[in-house]
């Protein structure tokens, strides 16, 4: 994922870890993972580092796979809708390039 390569190696390796606890553990609290409201069903990892926030959008395919979109470092209380909307935009694509398939 490009987004991991843009942060430091440190909040990278956070990043990292938190994506693993959503892979091994049945449930997580809303501190490292929650769904966002008026969306397409759109979830976000969270992570922090030191003073810094960050976030990756996500949504499930299935029960038991989760499909990474986009990254973000935040620097303010809400979440741009751009971000969001990009989100929304890869779980589109995602779909119909997987009906396409079938």
């Amino acid at each position: 994922m490009e987004f991991l390569d843009s942060v430091p190696a440190k909040a990278a390796q956070k990043i990292v870890w938190t994506l693993s606890l959503l892979e091994e553990l049945d449930s997580l609290p809303s501190s490292y993972f929650k769904k966002l409201v008026n969306t397409d069903d759109i979830w976000e990892v969270r992570a922090s580092w030191g003073s810094d926030a960050f976030r990756i959008f996500c949504f499930f395919a299935g029960s038991s796979i989760v499909v990474l979109t986009n990254g973000l470092v935040k620097k303010t209380q809400k979440t741009a809708p751009k971000d969001i909307a990009r989100a929304e935009a890869y779980k589109r694509q995602y779909l119909a390039r997987r009906k396409t398939d079938e």
